[in-house]
């Protein structure tokens, strides 16, 4: 039976949560009652961690710490690669990782508090990188506006990266921090085909209005660069090119991308995703992926799980880096973490200069 999406989200379905004894699926018992599910709605779970910034040392990474406001994401988009954590939470990565949303309220607290430890080393803060930090429910909370805030306080250099165009609602701020040099971010386009992106990415903003926030951003002065990302072999990376061409003449500065990434469920829901809406592709793009992941459809080996391996991916690497030389990216400046102050502390000692 394939199944029938629901408007405005990626998932097909919920499958079991990895972690879980039991599982249920859903069973057609010939009356159609399967589609006639009700659609998924918002869950909103407050995230009372009492520390806020991730530390990692992977070498795939450009960045040793970074903050994410949300733990799943209204996107809903297809590839994601962190839905497989939402599992962690107790949901299923499928439909409940764009709908059982958690959310850090006291996260500028928490940032505040880190900041003011005698021990703390000041080196750039990425911001949103497991799941959008600007995603829909930003609009609601300004959780990430509260960030910034703190974080324009301290002179603290930050990147971020989203496909959100309520990333301007915070140019003011970014402006502020760009002055000082203290702020980077990347645009991620995936596609300029409106109908491929409304299905895989149906509630990020359209390709047209991420290159608009580029625009936008670099006109205000704000160091921003594109992420193609991810790469698909016979879906999207035909389009690369395109797409370079275009955040170029847009203000990007710089780009990079990524290769398509199936972690655990992510690989089932995005196979179920290929053959509802590609059907007559599907063998292809999947016999593509294989050849970029040692005939396997995902390889979470560092150094090769960015970039994949192989002629196909060796190809698509070779394509990227003579376009992107060819226009000729100026490249970002670089961050500046010698303007860090700790921030001052409701009751706690003046500094004495």
């Amino acid at each position: 039976m394939r199944r029938k999406g629901h408007k405005g989200r990626g998932a097909l379905s919920n499958p079991a949560n990895r972690f879980e004894t039991f599982a249920g699926e859903v069973f057609d018992d010939g009356w159609g009652s399967a589609d006639q599910l009700p659609p998924p709605v918002r869950q909103l779970t407050r995230d009372c961690s009492r520390s806020v910034i991730a530390r990692n040392d992977s070498p795939d990474v450009p960045f040793a710490q970074s903050i994410n406001p949300y733990r799943g994401c209204e996107h809903g988009c297809i590839y994601c690669f962190a839905r497989p954590s939402h599992a962690w939470l107790g949901h299923s990565p499928g439909l409940e990782f764009e709908t059982c949303l958690h959310y850090k309220p006291d996260a500028a607290e928490r940032l505040r508090e880190a900041l003011a430890r005698p021990d703390y080393r000041c080196e750039p803060i990425a911001l949103g990188t497991n799941t959008d930090a600007y995603q829909p429910l930003e609009r609601d909370l300004s959780i990430t506006r509260q960030l910034l805030e703190v974080l324009l306080e301290c002179g603290h250099p930050v990147s971020l990266i989203t496909k959100s165009a309520l990333i301007e609602r915070d140019l003011d701020l970014l402006g502020a921090l760009a002055g000082q040099g203290l702020v980077e971010v990347r645009i991620s386009l995936t596609t300029l085909d409106r109908t491929l992106a409304r299905r895989m990415e149906p509630r990020a903003a359209a390709p047209q209005r991420r290159l608009q926030v580029i625009e936008r951003l670099a006109a205000a002065g704000v160091p921003v660069g594109a992420l193609v990302a991810p790469v698909i072999p016979f879906l999207n990376d035909q389009e690369m090119e395109q797409i370079l061409d275009a955040a170029r003449s847009a203000g990007a500065r710089e780009a990079g991308y990524v290769m398509l990434r199936l972690p655990h469920e992510v690989d089932p829901l995005f196979d179920e995703w290929l053959a509802a809406h590609y059907p007559d592709r599907r063998e292809h793009i999947l016999s593509h992926i294989r050849d970029c992941r040692g005939g396997k459809l995902n390889d979470s080996r560092f150094g090769s799980r960015m970039r994949g391996e192989g002629p196909v991916a060796e190809l698509i690497a070779q394509r990227f880096r003579r376009h992107r030389q060819r226009l000729a990216f100026p490249g970002m400046p670089r961050l500046d973490s010698g303007r860090f102050r700790r921030p001052e502390q409701p009751g706690g000692q003046l500094a004495l200069f």
